[in-house]
């Protein structure tokens, strides 16, 4: 019997109003990967490359793209 694999542990969605991301976060979405999704808005994808910065229609969380 093989033991099974540790599963990644998911954070809160719109628990935080800034995120600061990557590139390896491209495309960006909100809810982000590793976010709860059963309690949050629907996903949306969000262009930031082009300024550095986006705002979610749903939630109002702020992005800032780390460079």
């Amino acid at each position: 019997m093989s033991t099974p694999e540790p599963v990644a542990k998911l954070i809160q969605p719109n628990a935080k109003s800034q995120y600061t991301v990557t590139a390896a976060d491209l495309p960006l979405s909100c809810p982000m990967p590793g976010m709860y999704l059963w309690n949050s808005h629907p996903k949306v994808f969000l262009p930031i490359e082009k300024t550095g910065w986006a705002k979610c229609p749903y939630c109002s969380a702020e992005y800032t793209l780390q460079r």
